[in-house]
């Protein structure tokens, strides 16, 4: 099985980048098992983000949150990735990974 590459938008890579060895250590597999065409342990739908996004939920000691696009059929797009301190993502994050995507598709062509 091929696996399907993974392409960093923006700032996403330099962020998880950030994150302790031990919730890279988990995003790194989470994303390894998309690629698969597995879904990810713990996830839920962005719809907020757009069609399509998913965020890779990982527990840490903090909260990361990982924003992606899978639908594509050339690549894995990684949209946004924060550590979440509140409840609720914060609008700010969900702000930037919907713009990403936004001109992701653009540059694609797409609306």
């Amino acid at each position: 099985m091929e696996l399907k590459p993974v392409r960093w938008v923006g700032r996403s890579r330099e962020d998880v980048r950030t994150f302790p060895q031990d919730a890279r250590r988990i995003i790194g597999k989470e994303i390894l098992r998309v690629q698969l065409g597995f879904d990810p342990t713990d996830w839920r739908p962005m719809p907020a983000v757009g069609i399509g996004a998913r965020e890779i939920r990982v527990h840490a000691g903090n909260e990361y949150r990982v924003l992606y696009i899978a639908s594509f059929t050339e690549a894995i797009y990684v949209l946004h990735a924060f550590v979440k301190k509140t409840q609720a993502a914060p609008k700010h994050h969900i702000d930037l990974a919907r713009q990403r995507l936004r001109l992701l598709k653009e540059a694609r062509g797409l609306r």
